[in-house]
């Protein structure tokens, strides 16, 4: 009797450690969640800062970033990508237009037509953009969405002339949804085109300017009322 106690005794030390242990590896797992949402919050927050410094820089843009990257993710999801790359890809939209920091104020804000100097250097701004995002490791791929995205599915865009899938997938979804957001948008200089002129236009640039994979997604999102979201009203450039 006394050694099945002593093997009994022995059993119930061994289940404790073990439960202790566990229990032990159980709040460090806890601690290490805990310290990764801190961690994609901080990321989160400040791409958030960074994009709301872009669009600062010009009224006439205010909210660009975040409706692009909302539109570039629901692109995404409904095109069946995974649910990390639907983030990158929403980060890789908020991000787009980082490059227009590098941009005059007298250039982003002028009120009338651009010279063929000054729209030159707009186009620069994809260039300074994937620049910028070139060494940000934090988020795979970043910087594709801010130099690719004004390349055009026929070739004819800005400023590498990648063409059709040369062009990273993330670029040409972003590409879409920037597009659908300036044309869907009401500015000083311009009303917002009506939802017949808008969708004829994506029907009419599927090919060319926009990948005819991705058009069919951006299209459906207009018709169920995904598209488009809120938007202040502006009142100055």
């Amino acid at each position: 009797m006394t050694g099945i106690w002593i093997v009994t005794g022995c059993s119930i030390v061994v289940v404790a450690g073990l439960v202790i242990l566990l229990v032990g590896k159980c709040r460090k797992v806890d601690v290490l969640q805990k310290k990764q949402k801190q961690y994609h919050d901080i990321v989160n927050q400040s791409l958030e800062t960074f994009a709301h410094a872009i669009d600062a820089k010009d009224q006439n843009t205010n909210g660009h970033s975040q409706r692009v990257a909302i539109y570039s993710a629901e692109i995404a999801k409904r095109m069946g990508m995974s649910d990390e790359e639907q983030e990158q890809i929403y980060y890789m939209g908020m991000l787009h237009d980082i490059g227009k920091i590098g941009i005059p104020d007298a250039i982003l804000k002028k009120p009338g037509k651009l010279t063929e100097e000054e729209m030159q250097i707009i186009r620069n701004h994809p260039t300074i953009g994937g620049e910028i995002l070139k060494d940000f490791t934090a988020i795979q791929g970043i910087s594709d969405g801010a130099r690719y995205h004004h390349e055009r599915y026929d070739g004819n865009g800005y400023n590498e002339g990648l063409k059709g899938k040369e062009i990273p997938l993330a670029a040409r979804i972003i590409c879409v949804a920037d597009s659908y957001d300036t044309m869907s948008s009401k500015r000083v200089y311009k009303e917002l085109h009506e939802e017949n002129y808008i969708l004829s236009e994506l029907d009419r640039c599927s090919g060319k300017q926009f990948d005819p994979a991705i058009v069919p997604f951006m299209i459906e999102m207009i018709k169920d009322g995904t598209a488009p979201l809120p938007r202040p009203d502006y009142k100055s450039r």
